[in-house]
């Protein structure tokens, strides 16, 4: 069969994009007595309900496949999806048990084709002491210190660079220019890339590509989204592999010296790491960095037109803020600026507040659970 014929016959079993809310992963074996489960559909074999569940929705809505689902089943269902059986919970009450008990009764898992794409050294997929440790090395690296005198400078140029591109009465996409900035801001605050350079955008090119790939139908055949992430992955690992292999030499000929800059000369200063570590944390970090951040701020926009009394309320304040820096002579944004923006902070927790900024939370029974003497 030829691989267009292939890509055909794969691409016709595959609608993309988007789920939602807390999944409990539950495994159980063929001897263990059944469970009392809640009602649901697994659907078909293998993929079960995965490609009505990522069916494109509005990151303002729960979407259509839930909004079914709950209409149906209620607001706890079980389900098929990427591969693995699920509960998936849309209740309130059983979310706040399952991230009260984390590290008790659940534990963060992700099913097994999206950890394939994240790495299994990925933040996001660890679990226990070695997710601590990589928490402790970023948090370490974004201490309260570096924020004041390193970020807050960068997401200033980054901001500027990106309003200074705009042409008078353009029109352009909102979440596109939401992700270059996000984009640019994390390539330069992991590896020091530079906007607009070559690399910068090839990079960019192959993160796109990974992105659609992540939460996808898990079917590694030619021409699904899926396949083309695990492609992009290795391309992306590769050149990011590069960098450091030319940062250790640079060192050993006494060429450089490891500053801390960027998280990978951080990473490579200060811990002891392996090279698939590293690789997966600094892949891990771009992903996590750059998709909340990106969709908070497109959201935000989204949001704002329809409180004119916010819109002007932010004005003022960004407004007094100016006004304040021209009298001191000041030009750069300090963190005492930073922390006057009191409103735009409130319309940042609201924002996140109303807007799924993070879709969708994977949490494992580590062991069989009951809750409220129903399941």
């Amino acid at each position: 069969m030829s691989d267009s014929l292939l890509t055909f016959y794969s691409l016709s079993a595959i609608l993309a994009l988007l789920p939602i809310f807390i999944f409990i992963l539950i495994k159980r074996k063929q001897s263990k007595p059944r469970l009392n489960l809640p009602p649901g559909n697994m659907g078909w074999p293998f993929l079960g309900e995965t490609i009505g569940y990522l069916k494109p929705y509005s990151a303002t809505t729960i979407g259509e496949f839930m909004e079914q689902h709950i209409a149906r089943y209620g607001t706890i269902y079980k389900s098929k999806l990427f591969g693995e059986p699920a509960i998936v919970s849309a209740d309130a009450g059983l979310n706040r048990f399952i991230l009260q008990n984390e590290g008790k009764l659940f534990e963060c898992s992700y099913p097994r084709s999206i950890g394939g794409i994240l790495g299994k050294w990925s933040m996001l997929v660890l679990v226990g002491d070695m997710h601590r440790d990589m928490r402790v090395i970023s948090l370490n690296f974004l201490s309260h210190a570096r924020l004041r005198t390193h970020l807050l400078k960068e997401v200033e140029k980054q901001s500027l660079l990106v309003l200074n591109s705009w042409s008078q009465n353009s029109i352009f996409s909102a979440q596109d220019e939401a992700k270059k900035f996000t984009f640019n801001l994390m390539a330069k605050h992991i590896m020091s890339m530079d906007p607009g350079d070559i690399e910068t955008e090839q990079l960019k090119k192959e993160y796109v590509t990974f992105m659609k790939g992540v939460v996808s139908a898990p079917l590694n055949l030619p021409g699904t989204a899926y396949r083309k992430a695990l492609k992009s992955r290795s391309i992306i690992l590769k050149f990011i592999e590069g960098k450091m292999e030319e940062r250790v030499r640079r060192i050993q000929e006494g060429n450089e010296s490891l500053e801390e800059d960027d998280l990978l000369n951080w990473v490579l200063k200060h811990s002891n790491l392996s090279t698939e570590q590293i690789l997966d944390l600094i892949l891990s970090l771009l992903f996590a960095g750059h998709e909340t951040s990106s969709v908070a701020i497109a959201l935000a926009i989204y949001f704002l037109p329809g409180s004119p009394q916010a819109i002007q309320q932010l004005r003022e304040e960004h407004r007094e803020i100016a006004r304040a820096k021209k009298q001191t002579g000041e030009v750069e944004l300090t963190w005492d600026d930073y922390k006057r923006m009191e409103f735009t902070h409130c319309v940042v927790n609201e924002t996140l507040r109303l807007g799924n900024v993070v879709r969708f939370l994977h949490r494992k029974a580590v062991k069989d659970v009951s809750y409220k003497e129903q399941w």
